[in-house]
């Protein structure tokens, strides 16, 4: 059973979430403002957050980031009536792993939500992984950079940077990492792996003596290359 918090300020949209999740086995918390969903949030144990954008107190991009910020890498899934681009970008860029339009498909939310769960709960695999001089654990679920500090990744972030030095020297068309990374019935834009490729350079400091690259294929997608 995975626990979910669902933040969502209409209360029959809150109720219905609720009430659907519950019948696929989950274990549900459902909250209707950022000050009550900040302190269930805080207090751990959820596997996944269903995290509505507009709230009357606040804003989710503000309270997914802040939450990022604090090392929280419990999986997040943005509901939103804003569709723009630039609105797309802001969620991922906030911390979110998943994000769907409204108005959704109850079978779309769904299949997205049991999506991320096994993506969570998915791969298993040995503890030393390197790349140059970052160290990536995936037992623990963290990174370290060649000083020995911590790197604050998204549960996304870090599933795909896994994905990558297992397939080293591997061309992958992004059809291909979205499959194996945000899951094959999740319906995700192509370009959010260009994103998310753009974060985890910034984040794992590449420069020219990293001992690694991620160089763009023309026409295909993305190859991790290796020194």
């Amino acid at each position: 059973m995975s626990r979910i918090l669902v933040v969502e300020d209409d209360a029959n949209l809150r109720l219905a979430l609720q009430d659907n999740l519950e019948d696929e086995g989950h274990d549900v918390e459902a909250v209707g403002t950022v000050e009550a969903a900040r302190a269930a949030w805080a207090g751990g144990g959820f596997d996944l957050v269903v995290l509505d954008l507009m709230l009357p107190d606040g804003d989710g991009y503000s309270l997914c980031r802040a939450r990022r910020e604090a090392g929280d890498a419990t999986l997040v899934l943005m509901l939103t009536a804003r569709t723009l681009e630039d609105d797309l970008v802001r969620g991922f860029e906030s911390g979110a792993d998943d994000y769907l339009a409204k108005p959704y498909r109850l079978r779309e939310l769904l299949a997205r939500v049991d999506a991320l769960l096994r993506r969570a709960g998915a791969r298993r695999a040995p503890a030393g992984l390197r790349l140059g001089g970052v160290a990536i654990d995936r037992e623990a679920r963290t990174v370290h950079d060649a000083a020995g500090a911590e790197v604050g990744l998204t549960r996304t972030e870090f599933d795909l940077l896994v994905f990558f030095v297992e397939q080293a020297g591997v061309a992958l068309s992004r059809d291909t990492i979205l499959d194996a990374v945000w899951g094959e019935d999740v319906v995700v834009d192509p370009r959010t792996v260009d994103n998310f490729v753009s974060n985890l350079k910034k984040k794992l400091g590449w420069g020219p003596d990293a001992g690694w690259a991620l160089h763009a294929v023309r026409g295909v997608g993305y190859r991790l290359e290796l020194d």
